[in-house]
């Protein structure tokens, strides 16, 4: 059976909401990082980040004229969307506190995830989302690599690195379930070839997140809380706030070029 356009839609948003809002929270610590390096490379992370988001956005919002509505551009739906419009994992959206392990944790996870998503999009039935993969499973294993390297050497450095890892790794955990959620949108997608089965990823990529953390002499985090609905418009407040930052400009001066 084809897929409807509109499911293929959603899905492409639901990734490109994640890429974007995740490469708005990485770029915030652009002239903040503990090193001159740190800068550069977080800001390229994040660019590789902004142009998935692009390439999903420019997609989803193609798709609309499929089903007789009007076409929407990548600013359209970055800039011109409410919070409850939004789709992404709460992961991505929460904020650092000043904490660069907390963001180290969080890109460690994410890009963990990632990494193992767009490997097996690069297969779909959908030809837009397979080449998006190919580029961005490439990029990814970059952004893995380097949370990698981070989370081991403050994980295995000093006393204070090591408790304060910890704390980062605490503060993410509760956000990590929501990426193997399975609901019925994806489940007819998955039975078309279009999209990744989330629940098949958990595996792998907590195998790889866990062989991290032991290796940095961490202890993966026990919590009972569970926090979700990112794929359903349910956000923490941190997401108000950060688009309230993002579409400001756009929003005060609706007609400029740029």
């Amino acid at each position: 059976m084809s897929p409807q356009p509109a499911d293929v839609a959603t899905y492409a948003l639901r990734l490109g909401d994640d890429a974007l809002v995740a490469s708005h929270r990485t770029g915030e610590w652009i002239a903040s990082a503990p090193q001159l390096e740190e800068d550069v490379a977080l800001g390229n992370i994040a660019l590789d980040l902004l142009g998935q988001a692009r390439a999903l956005l420019t997609y989803a919002g193609s798709l609309r004229t499929s089903w007789g509505e009007p076409a929407r551009t990548e600013d359209d739906l970055a800039y011109h969307r409410d919070e409850r419009d939004w789709l992404n994992v709460q992961l991505v959206e929460i904020g650092d506190d000043g904490d660069f392990g907390r963001c180290m944790a969080r890109l460690l996870v994410l890009s963990a995830w990632q990494r193992e998503l767009w490997e097996r999009l690069q297969g779909s039935a959908d030809a837009t989302l397979a080449a998006v993969a190919a580029k961005a499973v490439k990029e990814v294993d970059y952004h893995r690599d380097h949370a990698t390297q981070w989370v081991l050497r403050l994980g295995d450095g000093t006393g204070e690195s090591h408790e304060r890892m910890q704390r980062a790794l605490d503060a993410v955990w509760p956000y990590v379930d929501e990426l193997f959620e399975r609901d019925a949108l994806v489940d007819r997608l998955v039975d078309a070839g279009v999209a990744a089965d989330p629940a098949g990823l958990r595996e792998p990529v907590l195998a790889y997140v866990g062989a991290v953390i032991a290796e940095a002499t961490l202890r993966v985090p026990e919590t009972t809380v569970r926090h979700s609905g990112g794929r359903r418009g349910v956000h923490t407040e941190q997401l108000g706030y950060l688009l309230a930052e993002m579409q400001h400009l756009a929003r005060s001066h609706p007609d400029a070029r740029w």
